[in-house]
């Protein structure tokens, strides 16, 4: 794994002002994956959305944890609903034609 294609934890708790201890208490939580690339550690940009998103949660809404995983969960159920909708709508719309 090349780092170049990582963002350093310490880089992104600086920039966004956020405690290590909440990334490492996302990770142990399981709620997000760190990247030990010769002794620093790093996640992955695509996480960063999500990250931020927890950031929101748990910062401005002071929503624990289990709390942010739970509505993690729920907002991927809505996802995948959306998305059954969606394709029902088009299945159902090529009989209606």
């Amino acid at each position: 794994m090349d780092p170049k294609e990582f963002i350093l934890i310490a880089d992104f708790c600086e920039c966004h002002n956020v405690q290590y201890s909440f990334i490492n208490s996302l990770n142990e939580f399981g709620l997000l994956e760190i990247q030990v690339i010769e002794e620093n550690e790093y996640i992955d940009p695509e996480q960063v959305r999500e990250l931020e998103r927890m950031m929101r949660l748990h910062y401005d809404l002071e929503i624990n944890l289990q709390g942010i995983d739970a509505i993690r969960n729920l907002l991927n159920r809505v996802s995948e609903l959306q998305d059954e909708v969606r394709i029902l709508r088009n299945r159902l719309s090529r009989y209606e034609e």
